[in-house]
């Protein structure tokens, strides 16, 4: 053999063991065990998976190899460009190139090689049965695009340039009314039918992406649009991304583990809803999908569309820099599609007292508007910002918030009926008989009121009216054109078949800005925005009311319906303030001897500025190894931020990445069990 020698990572999951290994490949194996190839190898006694990397004529290791077990499948799962990206984000993000790996490559079914791809190996064009001719589709498709594109500027050049094979990146603002599964559908056809290209599509969750693939199918065969997501089997999903890596899926819409798909010949990339947080990844390193999708796009030379009704901060530096061009709707189709947005104090002193008159959440104005939506046999909207009955309870005398005995944690009224003891958010578990840790007290007060809450009072001012409610685990998809008052929480909105609400009434919404988060208006704004895109324009009567005080800064960006500026304003702060994207910050969470250990082995780049440790932020889950049922365990958590100018931040992640080898390794030399500690590189929530 010319290269007796492979070098392969094993699937390990541990820090100090992130790098690659030298197996001698037997005489029978080398045909097969080829680079991208999955094997099996001895490790430490144990026999583990593993990646074959690349093929040697010798090795550096100075005794004698050991041999590869055996070549579990001779199928190329891990190309050399998906190879390149898994280590750049493990660098990005302090993270295990084996974890990364397991979230891309899904496991191996015999079955589903056995099948062979969809078709017996057809191409694209032909998957399915041939609704009109490939010129035509091609034609069809550019035209449907350039009229989605029509009302944005330099939209048209946009698309040109996709289909000419160029690298253009845009972030696409759209109006309010304008349905973006559609526009992204008909975009995506154009450049699938129109170029021999693959377009990969993102989204934060299943109903958009259902939404996504139903109006593609608008475009071209159902056989031709490829899904990944949860929902799809661990067999199907295996023989789809082996339909993937052939090219024979050059249509696929996936949620955010879809982000790093190796499809061949890339020619776009989308994402939608670019700041949702289901786009971020659970598990470690915690990759968010954005930073993974832009990464893919620049690194294979495809263009990136990223489209929604609102923009964060961190697309908003890269429409700065030059990364990004904006494509915004012009000012005319932005006046048409709008509907009146009002708030609450801005017309006389009536409106500022019931504003602060006790118990009031919807104010006169929105049940008018509400009525109104109901005279004329239309669908409201009520937005409320938590799910449940009563999440949160307070001390009926001293109003001290309700808390567990047993972990602390926020007690909670989970239901309507009389008997229904509170019950702790955190552990379940029955609080039984109240008692306030600040005057002794027995009763309880609600105060916070859920959207089955709200069902139950909008039930009583309008009877016989249907109420319907969407949030937590019952999401309702879409609802009928018809009388009917939909009470949803942010996200769980449905859509209206074939129109749009006649009126959204946003409540409580100190609620959203009141959170201890960096992120707290920012995500609030983005709630408003895609309930108020939800309502019909202001020539047919559509009303967006804002349950709250019009002149809070965050309130005047969603009634002048301003994106870009609010993502400035951001930013500006953000940078003002030295945190992310301006900075890079990571979040490392664990007990203090683990934190400890982890400042003792790393080497800082010049400039880091280390805030804490502090305790752990509410609301934050505990990292893995600290029982969330034992209060001292949970008070024991801390966390510690290291923070970077931006341009540091691949330095910071290598920093920390080396860091964890050098705890594991003397981590492992200890008999005692090893302490929680987490990782994450510009994390969500930061505090």
């Amino acid at each position: 053999m010319d290269q007796p020698v492979a070098r392969v990572l094993p699937m390990l999951g541990v820090p100090h063991l992130d790098r690659l290994f030298d197996y001698a490949v037997p005489a029978d194996m080398d045909a097969h065990a080829q680079p991208g190839v999955r094997v099996r190898v001895r490790f430490s006694g144990r026999l583990v998976d593993a990646f074959v990397i690349e093929r040697r004529r010798r090795s550096d290791h100075p005794g004698e190899l050991r041999q590869l077990e055996r070549v579990i499948s001779p199928i190329q799962v891990l190309p050399k460009p998906l190879w390149d990206l898994v280590n750049t984000l493990a660098e990005r993000y302090a993270g295990v190139r084996s974890d990364i790996l397991r979230s891309v490559v899904p496991s191996r079914h015999a079955s589903a090689e056995n099948a062979g791809l969809f078709a017996d190996g057809a191409a694209w064009e032909d998957l399915g049965a041939k609704l009109q001719s490939v010129e035509q589709a091609a034609s069809d498709s550019y035209a449907a695009a350039e009229e989605a594109l029509a009302p944005y500027t330099h939209g048209a050049a946009y698309l040109s340039a996709l289909v000419e094979g160029k690298a253009a990146r845009a972030c696409l603002l759209t109006p309010p009314g304008r349905d973006i599964p559609t526009l992204i559908a008909a975009i995506t056809a154009a450049v699938a039918w129109n170029t021999q290209g693959s377009v990969l599509v993102v989204a934060p969750n299943q109903r958009l992406v259902d939404r996504l693939v139903a109006g593609l199918k608008e475009h071209m065969n159902p056989a031709q649009v490829m899904e990944l997501t949860a929902q799809v089997g661990p067999n199907a999903r295996y023989r789809r991304y082996l339909s993937v890596l052939a090219g024979q899926a050059r249509v696929v819409v996936g949620t955010r583990s879809a982000a790093l798909l190796p499809v061949v010949a890339p020619r776009l990339m989308v994402l939608v809803g670019e700041a949702d947080d289901n786009l971020v990844d659970p598990r470690a390193p915690y990759i968010h999908a954005r930073e993974a999708l832009a990464l893919h796009a620049q690194r294979t030379g495809a263009g990136l569309l990223i489209a929604g009704v609102h923009r964060s901060a961190e697309v908003q530096q890269w429409v700065d820099s030059g990364l990004v061009y904006p494509l915004l709707p012009t000012r005319e189709v932005l006046r048409e599609a709008m509907p009146w947005i009002r708030g609450m104090g801005e017309t006389d002193s009536a409106t500022e007292r019931e504003l602060h008159a006790p118990g009031a959440r919807i104010p006169s104005m929105g049940f008018e508007a509400l009525r109104e939506c109901v005279d004329n046999g239309a669908p409201a909207l009520v937005q409320v910002p938590r799910r449940g009955y009563a999440p949160a309870l307070a001390c009926a005398k001293c109003r001290t918030p309700a808390r567990c005995r047993h972990c602390n944690g926020p007690l909670e009224l989970p239901t309507s009926a009389e008997a229904a003891p509170p019950r702790c958010r955190w552990c379940g578990q029955t609080a039984g008989l109240f008692t306030c840790s600040a005057c002794g007290n027995h009763s309880v007060r609600l105060s916070v009121i859920g959207h089955d809450r709200t069902v139950e009072e909008l039930g009583r001012a309008f009877p016989g009216v249907t109420i319907i409610a969407s949030g937590g685990k019952h999401v309702v998809d879409s609802v009928r054109l018809r009388k009917s008052i939909v009470v949803a929480t942010p996200g769980a909105e449905p859509t209206v078949e074939g129109g749009l609400y006649g009126a959204a009434i946003l409540v409580d919404p100190w609620i959203l800005l009141g959170r201890q988060d960096l992120r707290a208006a920012e995500t609030a704004l983005r709630h408003w925005m895609e309930a108020a895109a939800l309502v019909v324009p202001r020539s047919k009567g559509g009303k967006v009311v804002f349950a709250g005080p019009a002149n809070l800064p965050t309130a005047q960006q969603l009634i002048r319906w301003d994106p870009v500026g609010s993502a400035r304003a951001e930013l500006a702060h953000r940078a003002e303030a030295a945190f992310p994207p301006a900075f890079s910050v990571a979040a490392i969470d664990g007990t203090t001897s683990a934190i400890e250990a982890l400042e003792a082995a790393w080497d800082l780049p010049e400039g880091a500025e280390t805030l804490g440790p502090v305790e752990l932020p509410p609301g934050v889950r505990l990292p893995a190894g600290i029982d969330p049922h034992d209060p001292q365990a949970r008070r024991s958590a801390r966390r510690l931020l290291v923070r970077v100018p931006a341009d540091q931040r691949i330095a910071l992640g290598q920093a920390l990445r080396s860091a964890q080898s050098v705890r594991t390794i003397h981590r492992g030399s200890r008999a005692a069990q090893p302490e929680a500690l987490r990782v994450v590189m510009d994390p969500v929530r930061i505090g």
